[in-house]
């Protein structure tokens, strides 16, 4: 062991004891600190113990240390309950490898039940407020990034795995702007599901307009199609759905979303031309990555597929990545868990249609077709799953206060009634 080791052991073991005493005093400093975190440290910080901590999952766990609190189950824990236990049972068989299942349990279920707890310690108006402006100022860093050519997160050194995410992208004559996320894909959807967020400040109307265009900008120059897409609907969606919208805030959003349409098609047209065999290529690999189904086991990983050949498909093409999540779920732990998290996904969407919507469940049903285009990388993986046990989190919370306000309203029995025959308004469950 380097004396440099003995020494900067101790030290990180007492800063981070000082961390769990601030979060376990100051909720909201444990999520700013977790939201600056997300949006603001690249993926390949962290320490290597055993194997790699990104600096989100380190700072999630002392999250959840420091603000574990009760809640009340749903269905959907028992999808991400079940789907855990099956991950940890396939690697226990050697049906999983070590490094999918702990992607599995640190960088998804760890953040879930972050996302569940949070809204028993913090206002959900505070945690809209803190994602929005976050993710407004990682927007403003993707588009001077994007101005200067130039992103100061890769001169950030990363020992860790997911170095290699430090690498820039370009597009046509373009450097895709990735900001702190380490891939343009995963800047430009994580920014997609903010921006429900944003819908969701109750900021004034020109606010809320201004930190749209931010993400909105920052997405475009991304140059990922998933991002534009799935940032187009979240934003038709939540004007759509998401109740507490201020009506010449709804009006602003329409007539900024209009006006930028008629600016941004025709440049992004010529953009996505200019890359030529770039981008089709992009869409014909994501077409043959459905060859892969056939790999596809009941339960457990699909082995070394990436060798094989079938139907003429030389399935080595894909060794790199998989660009589509739900299959590298199935192809990694099998068709059952891939099921349970279609499962949950499917629950999110009828709480939607059922009128129950709310920032976290716009943002992550939005995300729906992105996960058949994109895998789970980087912080974006990490923050989808956060969103998803918040959305279940948001629902129960509505659930409980719809429950209270049903029971105020009913009339007492005979002899309990307050003097005068109602309760003053006062006394009332608001």
């Amino acid at each position: 062991m380097s004396n440099s080791i003995l020494v900067l052991a101790p030290l990180a073991l007492c800063a981070g004891m000082v961390a769990l005493f601030v979060f376990r005093a100051s909720p909201r400093t444990t999520f700013v600190m977790w939201a600056f975190v997300l949006f603001l440290v690249p993926i390949w910080v962290g320490v290597t113990v055993s194997f790699f901590w990104a600096a989100i999952t380190l700072v999630t766990l002392a999250a959840i240390a420091s603000n574990f609190a009760d809640v009340r189950l749903a269905i959907s824990d028992a999808f991400v309950a079940v789907f855990a236990l099956l991950v940890l049972i396939l690697f226990a068989l050697q049906l999983a490898t070590l490094s999918h299942s702990v992607i599995a349990i640190l960088q998804w279920v760890v953040p879930y039940a972050w996302g569940r707890m949070v809204l028993a310690r913090v206002p959900a108006l505070f945690v809209t407020r803190t994602i929005a402006a976050f993710a407004t100022v990682a927007g403003i860093l993707a588009l001077v990034e994007f101005a200067t050519g130039s992103n100061f997160f890769v001169l950030i050194p990363g020992p860790g795995p997911f170095a290699e995410w430090g690498n820039l992208q370009p597009r046509s004559d373009f450097l895709r702007a990735e900001g702190a996320f380490g891939h343009a894909i995963a800047l430009g959807a994580s920014l997609a599901m903010a921006s429900a967020f944003v819908l969701g400040t109750r900021w004034s109307a020109p606010a809320i307009v201004l930190s749209l265009a931010v993400l909105v900008g920052a997405v475009v120059v991304s140059f990922s199609r998933i991002g534009i897409i799935t940032v187009a609907l979240t934003i038709a969606v939540s004007i759509v759905v998401m109740p507490g919208i201020r009506r010449a805030a709804r009006w602003w959003v329409v007539v900024g979303g209009v006006t930028a349409i008629a600016i941004l098609v025709p440049f992004l047209g010529d953009v996505f031309s200019d890359a030529g065999d770039e981008a089709s290529g992009s869409a014909d690999y994501r077409t043959g990555l459905l060859s892969l189904v056939s790999e596809v086991r009941l339960f457990g990983s699909a082995g070394d597929w990436q060798g094989r050949i079938e139907g003429g498909v030389y399935f080595g093409t894909f060794a790199g990545s998989v660009d589509n999540a739900l299959l590298l779920i199935a192809l990694r732990f099998g068709w059952v868990p891939v099921l349970l998290v279609a499962a949950l996904l499917v629950a999110l969407i009828l709480n939607v249609l059922r009128g129950r919507a709310n920032p976290a469940s716009i943002a992550v049903v939005c995300q729906v077709p992105a996960l058949f285009a994109v895998a789970l990388i980087t912080q974006f993986g990490s923050f989808l799953w956060f969103l998803t046990g918040l959305a279940v989190a948001w629902t129960a919370m509505q659930d409980d206060a719809d429950a209270l306000r049903d029971r105020s309203s009913q009339p007492l029995p005979v002899g309990l009634e307050p003097a005068g025959g109602t309760w003053s308004s006062a006394r009332r469950i608001p």
